[in-house]
């Protein structure tokens, strides 16, 4: 078929349009480039033609980048570069805007990068706004929210909309990061956004306001998430340091942030019993500062976490109203003592001797110097002295640094004290001292200190540090540290750890150190190393407090020369570790990884954006396995093997976060060990039973940050929000190669999470339900008797179980005995009755059979939810041919 455009000018438009559609059609692209190419040329006024190609091309716009209306657009662009004379001016006013209405109207549904090219060819920045406005009111009429959105930030409509009508569909619809695009520039609507979502997190706000304020927005359940305080609180506080608002601006997302750290303060003091008083006391001054309604949190927990006593005396401090007192306390005040009516805390330096008790030197790590070798470097004649003796060539350096713990109250923590070990030697870096941290002798030692490549510096986990760093100074940011001679021993502790695990898969007697330790990090390298652990007692001190006392001293100066010590005996005695003759080869090849795996990941980017989003969707979906997960490889990156055989669903334990609890119900459902987080559960909670059952923790969000570095690595994966729960369970299963089978599906209790049944037969049911009463008057002649024929079957005692056939799609479940079942309050050994109340009297004539978690007491029985399990999930399951003929009959479990 020839494709030749006719040899005339003035070519009809429709006529090109159903050209390039016929070979669109064919797939001819080649063809249809140079046909469009020659078309443009033959029309006699091409930028009304293109318009009149595109709102009667077949498979208009709709978000996809290949549709045809998309490629005559591209090509068009192609064409017009090389004809500056067509353009916009060759038109009157009256004609130019008409075109540009036309323009406007095509872009409801249509890609960032289509209106770009409307945008430029048809000059829409010159339109009137109001016109403009009007094509934006439009498409927020037609629940184009998105395009609204970037239609209006590409034509700079901002300040012309209103504001909390264009942003609250995006939140909504979690597309928060489009609404920051929105304000970003426009100050007034920066702080429009985060008054908004900080209004959203008062505790008396009610979703119904929204309802009112939007009628014509429904909000799903998942929308509905979206507007938690929780997830709130962190958007407000994020937005408030990006857009550099006052934080008076934001209180409720404020007191929010500080109330929970006062929970997580109580917490971790009364019953993790992981924080010292003084620590406690100072940071609790910190959070409550001023705000008497914090003030009278305190004082509440207090009483439910220490005694009335501690919770007088600080209600004493802090002047509280007797009406606002819990119960107990202002009778308790008026029977203290004078001298117990004062907190004291024990702050001052002068009385800590330097020399800890002997339990201490027996049981940690500890510095073999005295307290004259340890410098507090706060002035630049101490930070001159400091310089001379740390820049010598030749010399190794422990380098670590401290910042106050902010329990997320703030995303950006300033390092309070750098300490650098050198040989019997240690100087403490006083960056709270502000003439001193601002002066530029001390960011050019900091400079030259990393860039000497003569002088070896030793870290832990440095990146850490250095983005920290980072903050004391805007410079480092803008002209990094250049990093020469640098030798992080984390990657030398992974190196370490790596080797016995492969000693233990060798066959080798030796075990895992630290397997079954507390400690990690830094203080199980020193332990594994050296033979004691560091003592962190003060790691989560106030460090921006004056003067330091001699606990926190010690403790800073021990993080510091630790390294000296460790690097001491590493590099005696390698090959006891498993290391390289050079340590620094190490560290090395770590970095050359790194640098693969970066330019792996660009390449992939790169062909995401050549094949197109949902066309490389298939690819990310590639499944690591449970070895990979053992190897500590991160949770969302492709692993660079073949993937091992699949898994059965029960090697797979995980913990959903309370945002991805639709999810967890999934997963469950074919077999997986799931727990779920409560509504009122804190994110941290997750990590929590992660580190003690040793399960993977998935959740999606900002929390995903804080949780993986709470874990190993490769044990927290990160989901789309978006998504549906299926369609997050199915990545889940192929993330971790998982291959669940009919006989997995309802193995687990939907409930409680259990994989213990007991079998319970339908006389037994009927005996069960009328003794409690359930089967009096059931209004149900038939039934009744139905149920007198079953009964008379029976013995005066239960029926005597025996190991019962499991059901045919619930073959992975355990199965416990009838007899372990207290026949007076029927219920099980772990407390739980049977629920009868769940069991309508109606099923009994059907149903031969109940099932009854051992844990819970829920019963379940077959019934018809399996084919749409199987239906659900079956580009994920395993099905043999058997499987495919019982799946027709469609029973499992149901209840």
């Amino acid at each position: 078929m020839n494709h030749t455009i006719p040899e005339k000018m003035g070519l009809d438009p429709a006529l090109l349009r159903d050209q390039l559609f016929e070979l669109w059609n064919q797939k001819d692209l080649q063809t249809l480039h140079l046909a469009a190419l020659q078309g443009f040329s033959k029309l006699s006024e091409p930028l009304e033609a293109l318009l009149t190609i595109l709102e009667s091309c077949p498979g208009k716009q709709m978000g996809r980048s290949h549709t045809l209306g998309y490629h005559i657009l591209r090509e068009f662009q192609t064409w017009i570069k090389e004809r500056p004379q067509v353009n916009m001016s060759s038109f009157t006013e009256q004609q130019a805007v008409a075109l540009q209405r036309r323009a406007l109207s095509l872009m409801t549904d249509t890609q960032p990068a289509v209106m770009d090219s409307l945008i430029s060819i048809y000059r829409l920045k010159s339109l009137d706004p109001s016109i403009s406005r009007l094509q934006v009111i439009r498409l927020q009429a037609l629940k184009c929210y998105k395009e609204a959105a970037v239609l209006s930030v590409k034509l700079e409509l901002q300040e012309d909309l209103n504001t909390e009508e264009m942003i609250v569909p995006l939140i909504l619809q979690d597309k928060l990061p489009l609404a920051e695009l929105f304000v970003k520039g426009h100050k007034q609507l920066e702080q429009q956004l985060v008054t908004l979502l900080d209004s959203w997190c008062q505790p008396s706000f009610s979703v119904e306001d929204i309802r009112k304020r939007f009628p014509h927005l429904r909000l799903s359940k998942h929308q509905m998430a979206q507007i938690q305080p929780k997830m709130l609180t962190k958007s407000v506080l994020r937005l408030m340091e990006k857009f550099k608002m006052d934080p008076k601006l934001c209180p409720n997302a404020l007191h929010k942030r500080r109330l929970d750290t006062l929970r997580y303060l109580m917490y971790r003091t009364f019953v993790e019993k992981g924080m010292t008083e003084e620590n406690w006391v100072d940071h609790v001054q910190n959070v409550v500062a001023d705000d008497l309604e914090l003030q009278v949190h305190l004082v509440e927990m207090l009483v439910k976490y220490c005694s009335v006593q501690k919770a007088s005396q600080w209600s004493l401090r802090y002047n509280i109203p007797r009406n606002r007192l819990p119960f107990g306390v202002w009778e308790t005040q008026q029977s203290l003592p004078p001298d117990l009516q004062q907190i004291y805390s024990n702050n001052s330096a002068e009385d800590e001797e330097w020399e800890p008790p002997p339990s201490h030197r027996q049981k940690f790590y500890q510095v073999p110097l005295t307290k004259d070798k340890v410098h507090l470097v706060g002035s630049l004649e101490a930070l001159r002295r400091c310089r001379s003796i740390v820049l010598k060539g030749g010399g190794v350096v422990g380098v670590d640094m401290e910042w106050q713990p902010m329990f997320g109250c703030n995303s950006t923590q300033k390092v309070a004290l750098v300490q650098l070990a050198v040989l019997h030697q240690v100087f403490l870096l006083d960056l709270c001292a502000e003439e001193f941290c601002q002066h530029s002798e001390l960011t050019d030692f900091i400079r030259l200190l990393f860039s000497d490549p003569s002088i070896l510096i030793l870290g832990y986990g440095m990146a850490g540090d250095l983005r920290c760093l980072s903050a004391n100074w805007p410079e480092l940011s803008e002209e990094p540290l250049k990093m020469n001679g640098i030798l992080d021993l984390l990657t030398v502790h992974q190196k370490i750890q790596r080797t016995k695990v492969s000693q233990v898969q060798n066959g080798s007697k030796e075990v895992l150190v630290g397997e079954d330790c507390a400690e990690k990090g830094l203080s199980l390298l020193i332990q594994q190393v050296l033979g004691k652990p560091l003592d962190k007692t003060e790691q989560m001190s106030n460090w921006e407090k004056r003067p330091l006392r001699i606990s926190q001293i010690r403790y800073a100066v021990a993080d510091a020369y630790c390294l000296l010590d460790v690097y001491s005996v590493l590099s005696s005695n390698p090959k006891c570790f498993g290391l390289p003759a050079d340590l620094r080869s190490v560290s090395s090849g770590q970095s050359t990884m790194s640098k693969e795996k970066k330019q792996k990941e660009k390449q992939g980017k790169m062909t995401k954006q050549a094949l197109g989003e949902e066309e490389c969707q298939g690819a990310q979906r590639v499944s690591p396995s449970s070895s990979d997960l053992e190897k500590g490889l991160l949770c969302g990156k492709m692993p660079s093997e073949d993937p091992p055989p699949a898994l059965p669903p029960q090697q797979l334990r995980v913990v959903c976060d309370n945002m991805l609890q639709g999810l967890g119900r999934y997963l469950r459902c074919l077999g997986v060990d799931v727990v779920m987080l409560e509504n009122t559960d804190d994110h941290r909670v997750a990590a929590k039973l992660a580190q003690a059952e040793g399960r993977v923790i998935l959740t999606c969000g900002q929390p995903y940050q804080t949780l993986r570095s709470q874990v190993g690595e490769g044990r927290c994966l990160s989901l789309d929000c978006s998504e549906k729960a299926k369609d997050q369970a199915v990545r889940v299963l192929r993330h971790f190669n998982i291959q669940p089978t009919p006989g997995d599906i309802f193995s687990r209790c939907q409930a409680c999470n259990s994989d213990q049944y007991v079998e319970v037969p339908r006389a037994d049911m009927i005996r069960l339900l009328k003794e409690k009463g359930y089967l009096q008057d059931s209004g149900y002649p038939t039934l009744e008797k139905f149920c007198q024929q079953e009964e008379q079957e029976l013995d005066d005692t239960l029926t005597p179980a025996v190991t019962p056939e499991p059901p045919r799609y619930a073959a992975q479940c355990r199965w416990a005995s009838l007899s372990g079942l207290d026949r007076d309050t029927l219920t099980f050994p772990g407390g739980s009755p049977i629920q009868l109340h769940t069991v309508p009297p109606a099923l009994l004539q059907r149903i031969p059979l109940f099932y009854v978690c051992t844990r819970c007491g829920k019963v379940f029985w077959e019934g018809s939810h399996f084919s749409r399990v199987l239906s659900l999930f079956q580009e994920v399951l395993h099905l043999t041919d058997e499987d495919k003929v019982l799946a027709k009959e469609s029973f499992t479990l149901s209840g």
